[in-house]
């Protein structure tokens, strides 16, 4: 059970640095899977997993490339601060069948939308091309 752990904390950390995703997005699913937990507990763990090594490992990276709007960052991190609290007092008293739910429509709805943005993004360079090869 250990190794199974390890190996879920490096997968999610390359997701995390390759991709910017929420290790959340990952991590919660893994651990409802493959460990086993409650919806509630996946959570928890989530959140208590992402505080430290989520903000030093990727961010020190993308800072020295100076992808990093701090203003930006300062702000959405504070309501990130509020916003956290006020979900978690909805989330808590959820059943864990139904908090699985809505994560998952949640995880569906984004997917959704990305790719459906990668499919209109898609079209448009596709137009480039024609008028640039015509």
């Amino acid at each position: 059970m250990i190794f199974i752990i390890l190996l879920l904390g490096l997968g999610v950390g390359v997701l995390v640095g390759l991709l910017g995703i929420g290790g959340g997005v990952v991590l919660v699913p893994a651990m409802v899977y493959l460990l086993h937990m409650d919806q509630h507990l996946a959570q928890g763990t989530s959140l208590f997993i992402l505080l430290l090594p989520v903000g030093l490992g990727a961010f020190r990276e993308y800072w020295k490339q100076g992808q990093v709007d701090l203003h930006a960052g300062i702000l959405c991190a504070a309501g990130m601060l509020l916003g956290a609290y006020a979900g978690s007092l909805i989330a808590l008293p959820m059943p864990s069948r139904s908090l699985k739910g809505f994560f998952g429509c949640f995880l569906a709805l984004a997917g959704l939308l990305l790719w459906r943005k990668g499919q209109l993004e898609g079209c448009a360079s596709g137009g480039e091309v024609e008028k640039a090869s015509g």
